[in-house]
């Protein structure tokens, strides 16, 4: 509407780059009965002035950017830019005649190459466009043009990473057919675009929310959430899973091959998002060729030449790794769904732990070689790098896939469960059923399985690598479940007891994967604490253990649980060989005396309180309880009551330890007794019936004040505090 006049009158002293006038010239050429042939001319004019911003957005200092401003994109959405480009691209969907208009892939392209700079240089474009829902689903329609694919995957993957509300797979018009349509290389990238849609928003940060937040939230949600619904939909389209295991196993030397490969680095360099990542996967080419050209200098001229039509291997191997990301990603959030067990049959059926076993020390664990790929900025170990980000991805399957579930004998090959076998014969001890059951045309191969390749770079890994936590949860969720001796013995402890003593780790997250894989390593094991005994052979070695224990009972309860629960079985036991452990043993001598179960228990009821309950400290709640347990099973309740309550008196502080169990306690009974709380890993961890403990809760929480073993016996009437409500503020 404004003159053509005002605009070249205003152009240059705003420094508007002939932006307005372009735009209107296209708004002409795109009327409804256009036939677009000028647009692509319009467009290619604007489209350098944006590539040039958003190129210096994305090679500049993040920061600086921030602060400096992107006019041309600006000014490119200012004056409906943004809106054009899109009812240009929506325009055949719109149309009814026979005839419909077909644009040409050039033309999509150049408009959606120009939306993505926008998007990535001026505030509120991307989010704008996510909140038009019929725009989100018909990018994916683009999706099915293979020129076209990589551009609208960007686009896609950049707004579904900023709207409010997760879109519906479901909605997408054809998925299935247009998954069918992918080819390998297509899908890896789709993989991207998908762990946005199956991923609980806040899973992120998901041990720190408070437990109380958590069930307010459940309550709210009576059906399953949209992430759920969509990995149900993935999980029906034909052939999904399958294909995602042939993409995660496949090796290097299987890709495609070199002309479509550099066809697509091609369009990743105009292609701003992977920017960087091709910078450095340039600079390893280069490396190469060099290397190569001195290697043969009579020959220069000739290496020269085969590297450049050749692809460097580790160009090759870096692409990959970033596929595999991709895929081991949304694998492992299948596999955390609600339809675990399916994803586990067909993941087994495929063979996909076979398969990452052949990758392991090709791929997965391989060497770092000199030019290994790092991005600006970075160094090789921050945790950005796709080598970094691969490793843990493939740890956190590994946990997922081995959590409470019999087929993590699938980690192990043939031989390996002939040991577990003849561990469980020499003991004298019937096989566990698993073991016997694990079909063995489906194990892993080779002179190791998986497990055992991952104990080996457990050894080796430097002492403050950020790996060695992922590691040991992997590890520990293979032990999860009920105990089984043969597992425990494969295992050995003392490379986990040399991390903790000797090298007197000092990372939170590491020590604490380490201490809970040492309870399920030692758990009802009389070997494992001799063969603790034997490594903790000094009362120095002792004291450096016990202060790493108690310096963070939130971090090592797992591990006081266990020595608990299994002194006091071995304390049942009439064995010769028990009895001697027992009497030798340093640390179940430690744990015998009644002031240190004291002592653990008084401090594990004083660092919670129901209000900084989290999925990660409620475990004090629960060894609290076993310890009571215990007790109430050797009729000590009573006295063990009696003595938190003159601890109390000690403190100087009357009532406060109880009230804040008592609370506690209630809280227990709201969140365990819930209908959809699965009770079966306080069962299977503690070898305590879940009605044993629920009785224990209900007898603590009597209100019979004449009851010796009644919390409320032991709190005077003046400092009483129970009744108090918990609500989510």
């Amino acid at each position: 509407q404004i003159t053509e006049a005002l605009l070249k009158e205003r152009d240059k002293q705003a420094k508007w780059n002939g932006i307005p006038l372009l735009l209107q010239k296209l708004y002409e050429h795109s009327h409804p009965n256009s036939d677009f042939s000028q647009c692509q001319s319009i467009l290619k004019e604007i489209s350098p002035l944006l590539s040039m911003e958003a190129m210096a957005f994305v090679t500049e200092d993040r920061k600086a950017a921030q602060e400096s401003t992107f006019p041309n994109t600006y000014t490119f959405d200012l004056f409906g830019g943004v809106d054009l480009l899109v009812e240009i691209l929506m325009r055949p969907t719109l149309i009814t005649q026979k005839k419909k208009q077909k644009i040409s892939d050039d033309l999509i392209k150049d408009c959606l190459s120009i939306l993505y700079n926008t998007c990535i240089c001026t505030e509120g474009v991307t989010r704008r466009l996510a909140e038009r829902n019929d725009f989100v689903l018909f990018l994916f329609t683009l999706m099915t043009n293979k020129k076209t694919f990589l551009q609208t995957a960007t686009l896609i993957e950049d707004i579904l990473g900023v709207k409010k509300e997760m879109i519906q797979l479901d909605d997408i018009p054809n998925l299935a057919s247009l998954v069918s349509s992918f080819d390998q290389q297509q899908l890896a990238n789709f993989c991207r675009i998908l762990a946005v849609t199956i991923s609980e928003l806040d899973t992120g940060s998901d041990d720190k929310h408070t437990l109380l937040a958590k069930n307010a939230q459940q309550k709210k949600n009576l059906g399953p959430s949209r992430a759920e619904i969509n990995q149900a939909t993935l999980l029906n389209i034909p052939g999904f899973i399958e294909r995602l295991c042939k993409l995660a196993t496949r090796k290097v030397s299987e890709t495609t091959g070199t002309s479509s490969f550099l066809q697509e680095l091609e369009e990743w360099y105009t292609w701003l998002d992977n920017a960087l990542v091709l910078d450095a996967l340039m600079r390893v080419a280069n490396e190469e060729a060099e290397q190569s050209s001195t290697e043969s200098s009579d020959e220069s001229g000739l290496a020269n030449t085969s590297t450049r039509t050749q692809l460097p291997q580790s160009m090759k191997i870096m692409h990959e790794i970033m596929y595999k990301l991709e895929v081991l990603y949304v694998l492992c959030v299948l596999l955390m769904g609600r339809q675990r067990n399916q994803v586990h049959k067909m993941i087994a059926e495929f063979k996909l732990i076979p398969g990452l076993n052949n990758l392991f020390d090709k791929l997965i664990w391989r060497k770092h070689s000199a030019s290994a790929l790092v991005l600006h900025g970075h160094n090789q170990n921050c945790d950005c790098s796709p080598d970094i980000t691969l490793k843990i991805q493939f740890l956190r399957l590994l946990q997922s896939f081995s959590d409470h579930h019999e087929n993590k004998y699938l980690l192990l090959n043939s031989q390996e469960l002939n040991e577990l076998s003849a561990i469980s014969h020499k003991a004298n001890i019937p096989e566990v059923d698993a073991v016997v059951n694990t079909d063995r045309s489906l194990v892993c191969d080779g002179k190791r399985g998986l497990l055992t390749r991952l104990l080996q770079v457990m050894k080796k890994e430097p002492a403050e690598s950020s790996f060695r936590f992922w590691q040991a949860r992997a590890v520990e969720s293979f032990l999860r479940g009920t105990t089984s001796y043969a597992d425990q013995i494969f295992l050995p402890c003392q490379h986990i007891l040399y991390c903790i003593v000797d090298s007197e780790c000092k990372s939170r997250d590491v020590l604490q994967s380490y201490f809970d894989l040492l309870g399920e390593l030692m758990k009802f094991n009389i070997d494992a604490f001799k063969r603790f005994n034997k490594y903790i052979n000094t009362d120095e070695k002792f004291q450096i253990f016990l202060n790493q224990i108690n310096s963070s009972l939130v971090d090592s309860n797992m591990l006081v649980r266990c020595i608990t629960l299994s002194l006091d079985r071995f304390e049942n036991q009439s064995d010769a060989k028990v009895a001697e452990v027992l009497s030798e043993c340093r640390l179940l001598s430690y744990m015998s005396q009644m002031s240190m179960r004291m002592s653990f228990l008084f401090r594990l009821i004083n660092i919670i309180h129901v209000q900084t309950l989290t999925q990660e400290n409620v475990s004090c709640l629960n060894t609290s309880l076993v310890i009571l347990m215990l007790a109430r099973r050797k009729e000590k309740l009573p006295f063990y009551l009696r003595t938190l309550q003159q601890m109390e008196y000690t403190e100087k502080y009357p009532g406060f330890i109880l009230n804040n169990f008592h609370s506690l306690l209630r809280f227990w009974q709201q969140h365990y007794l819930n209908k959809d709380k699965d009770s079966t890993c306080l069962e299977n961890s503690s070898c305590i019936s879940f009605t044993y403990w629920k009785e224990t809760v209900s007898i603590l929480l009597s209100p019979d004040r004449t009851s010796p073993c009644a919390i409320v016996s032991y709190i005077d009437e003046a400092y009483m505090d129970i009744d108090r409500d918990f609500s989510e503020e």
